[in-house]
């Protein structure tokens, strides 16, 4: 627990950041030049065994290196223009976008079967039945936050299982689907400031759902990984801050029997996080050939609703990797129970596989 101000550049209010450039990079003509050379190399490869030496990007390094630095040391935010998505069917954009992500990071599960890129879109109304659902304590019906992200409708604020989530824009939607961040180091101090005692809450633990994730499976190196599981909103080791919070597995845990229910403390202060998240956000348009890249520990973010118009070509699609990175912050003991390693610069997060 931390009384003291957060300070450095990842503490931003939407106010300020959206009028700066320092989170902006763009892919020069040699640029792309060099992506679409690497590509040619790997046409033959599924573009899930392509490796980092596979694809190389001999003069991309500096901007590799400048943008993993801005992720964690800097903003925690961080937007790629230019990547060539009108001009390569989606199987090829996931050959490029996975050989530059093998550069940036590792990337690791996004769900418990083993995949490693979603392609972020509408599916429909099966993504309940598909992706899991229940039904609620009211008697509606309750989606997991994996099936939520394949709706059409406006995600709240959270954060994902890995230290880095990149969003790579293919097509946009004819409306709406505007991303929405803020710099969780501004949300705690925002909170410090306002109500110091709802800022001990989040540090204290909230019982969080595996829904829709792992269940309870046996990881990798066979430790039994149970349904729910505690872990603070907010943590601190070694200077470093870090958050992980989505409402959604929190209220998904509430409605099992044998979790301790939220304090009256924690309640409130959630609803001070949403609403000072809100507060300090600022919007983001993904434009095709856009490449979002956000840090977790340090970003919570968010969508809205949005329409397609598949007839004018204007139906949503985003391809997702998270990636671990090899320049993460270490990570306050008892978070062991969510990212399995927390010692800094070490492979950790993404969903267990069920043992077979």
């Amino acid at each position: 627990m931390t009384r003291a101000p957060l300070t450095g550049p990842s503490v931003w209010e939407g106010k300020d950041i959206k009028n700066s450039r320092r989170w902006i990079r763009e892919l020069a003509p040699d640029q792309v030049d060099e992506l679409e050379a690497a590509l040619k190399a790997v046409q033959a490869l599924p573009w899930q065994e392509i490796t980092r030496e596979d694809f190389p990007l001999p003069t991309l390094g500096d901007l590799v290196d400048d943008i993993a630095d801005e992720l964690e040391n800097g903003c925690g935010i961080m937007k790629l223009k230019g990547f060539p998505v009108a001009d390569h069917s989606e199987d090829d954009l996931r050959r490029m976008y996975w050989g530059l992500g093998t550069h940036l990071g590792t990337p690791v599960f996004q769900n418990r079967s083993g995949e490693l890129m979603r392609a972020i879109r509408d599916e429909g109304a099966h993504v309940g039945r598909t992706y899991g659902e229940t039904r609620d304590q009211k008697g509606g019906t309750f989606l997991s936050s994996y099936a939520r992200t394949l709706t059409n409708g406006g995600l709240r604020f959270h954060t994902d299982r890995t230290d880095v989530v990149g969003l790579l824009c293919v097509r946009q939607a004819q409306k709406g689907g505007v991303s929405t961040l803020a710099s969780t180091p501004a949300i705690h101090n925002a909170i410090l400031a306002k109500r110091p005692d709802l800022l001990d809450a989040l540090f204290t633990d909230y019982w969080r759902s595996r829904f829709g994730e792992e269940g309870t499976v046996k990881d990798g190196e066979g430790t039994r990984r149970e349904t729910a599981y505690p872990l603070p909103i907010f943590g601190v080791r070694d200077g470093k801050f870090t958050s992980h919070y989505s409402l959604t597995f929190i209220e998904a845990a509430q409605m099992a029997p044998d979790v301790p229910k939220l304090t009256a403390a924690q309640k409130e202060a959630i609803d001070m996080l949403m609403t000072t998240a809100q507060e300090l956000c600022f919007e983001m348009t993904l434009e095709p050939g856009d490449l979002q890249l956000i840090n977790s520990h340090l970003t919570y973010h968010g969508r809205t609703p949005f329409e397609d118009d598949a007839a004018s070509g204007h139906d949503r699609l985003l391809l997702r990797l998270w990636l671990t990175m090899a320049n993460s912050r270490p990570l306050p003991e008892g978070h062991e129970v969510l990212w399995r390693s927390i010692e800094a610069g070490k492979p950790r997060g993404g969903i267990a596989q069920v043992a077979v």
